[in-house]
């Protein structure tokens, strides 16, 4: 059975639309969350599955993938919103992810460049590091299972119809199913030792396909003797150091690859791109907020990026210390950011120049008149997170706002208004410090 464009599920709750796709054992819809206004996507058994004499059985490992990714709660990782049951069938809904998948990405647009592959493997692997600190391993990385979040250009890892849980290097008995070419040879046997190096392999050789639009060897035949092509002989652009980590990390013996996606992480990045693919990876969402005029999110997203800077995250708010200590290339980096998209409008160096212009000092005086000037002060009185105008028709320097403060720590800290002005004075203090 399956469900045509119109049909209704849960009392009406999800509409289909269409088919997304059909794989060995599931179908996935296009749904409209019609309590929500919004799309998602649904995934069940498909008709083929349905109709053997073990579907039970098979229901049950789907129910079981559905809790497995539920549990999983990572920003590269597809979001579960629902396990729900329709008739005989188990349902997952899913956030909808329209970017499309990397492999799709490769194949109309060309092969990636070094540094936005490597973007998308470190954002990959720091998801699958989360599923091995969880006890779980992935099994079936490749490029058409990493979809891309139009928003934010964010890659996401969806399927873990093969994921199963593992003790590292301990022999268990998996299911021996695979995807050719990204599998690694232990995946070829039912029962042998498994480790995160399982996933390692098949995240080098999705590097691999990235970086040359080949699809690597599969493991069976190196096994054999046949000899995996290196990839910089697809692609000599590729540098000699990111072609031997993509070899080590597909060594066909499991004890030879990294033994971890942080292991194989020191070997794929040296430390001078390690520092450049980290800042591009830690601007990425924020870039991809503002090119898409998200200034509310992209907001809170700079709120963010600063608490990380300053160990502040679990604290939950700058103190004057913190705000001193901030990097001015890391200050310069965000600020360049709002002023190129905001066409001048917003950004630290912005607000810099009002305040500095008011007399720059740090007193309540000097506050009001900038509050004022930036639209975060009316009839006297500071305004709340209700008020902040998230538009290009907010005064000039209205945004970035910094009244991002949990509410929890307002009788801590005084009111939200008060918050967000003596914090501003004390970051464009720091700005002042710096050559922007």
């Amino acid at each position: 059975m399956i469900w045509k464009p119109g049909v209704a599920i849960q009392g009406g709750k999800y509409v289909i639309e269409e088919v997304l796709g059909v794989g060995g054992f599931g179908v996935t819809y296009r749904a409209k969350d019609t309590f929500l206004d919004k799309l998602v996507a649904i995934k069940t058994a498909n008709d083929l599955i349905q109709t053997k004499p073990n579907f039970d059985k098979q229901q049950e490992k789907f129910v079981q993938e559905a809790f497995r990714l539920a549990k999983c709660s990572h920003t590269h990782i597809i979001k579960v919103n629902d396990v729900c049951r329709e008739e005989k069938l188990w349902c997952m809904v899913m956030e909808y992810v329209t970017g499309g998948d990397l492999e799709q990405k490769v194949i109309h647009q060309g092969i990636l460049a070094s540094q936005s592959a490597l973007k998308y493997i470190q954002q990959i692997g720091d998801a699958l590091t989360y599923i091995h600190q969880q006890g779980l391993l992935h099994r079936d990385v490749k490029p058409s299972n990493i979809m891309l979040r139009q928003d934010t250009g964010e890659a996401v890892l969806i399927d873990f119809g093969l994921a199963r849980e593992f003790v590292d290097g301990k022999v268990l008995t998996h299911t021996n199913a695979r995807t050719e070419c990204y599998a690694p040879i232990e995946q070829y046997e039912v029962r042998a030792k498994r480790g995160a190096y399982t996933d390692v392999y098949a995240l080098a050789a999705t590097c691999y396909f990235l970086l040359t639009g080949e699809q690597p060897l599969p493991a069976q035949f190196r096994y054999q003797g046949a000899k995996l092509i290196p990839p910089k002989q697809h692609n000599p652009q590729i540098s000699d150091r990111l072609n031997q980590a993509i070899l080590q990390g597909m060594k066909l013996a499991p004890e030879q690859r990294p033994q971890s996606i942080p292991e194989w992480f020191t070997i794929l990045l040296n430390t001078t791109n390690h520092k450049v693919l980290d800042l591009e990876t830690k601007y990425s969402r924020l870039k991809a907020l503002l090119v898409a005029q998200n200034w509310q999110q992209a907001d809170e997203e700079t709120y963010d990026l600063m608490l990380k800077i300053a160990n502040r995250v679990k604290e939950g708010w700058l103190d004057y210390e913190s705000t001193q200590k901030l990097p001015c290339d890391f200050l310069e980096s965000i600020d360049r950011l709002w002023v190129e998209h905001s066409n001048g409008r917003f950004g630290f160096s912005v607000q810099k120049r009002i305040w500095q212009k008011l007399g720059g000092k740090i007193d309540y005086k000097t506050e009001c008149s900038l509050g004022e000037h930036l639209g975060w002060r009316d009839s006297n009185g500071w305004l709340d997170s209700s008020a902040i105008n998230y538009t290009l028709n907010a005064p000039v320097g209205h945004l970035p706002w910094n009244g991002h403060l949990p509410q929890g720590q307002l009788k801590q800290v005084g009111l939200l208004g008060s918050y967000a002005r003596w914090w501003s004075c004390l970051i464009l203090s720091r700005c002042g410090e710096c050559s922007f």
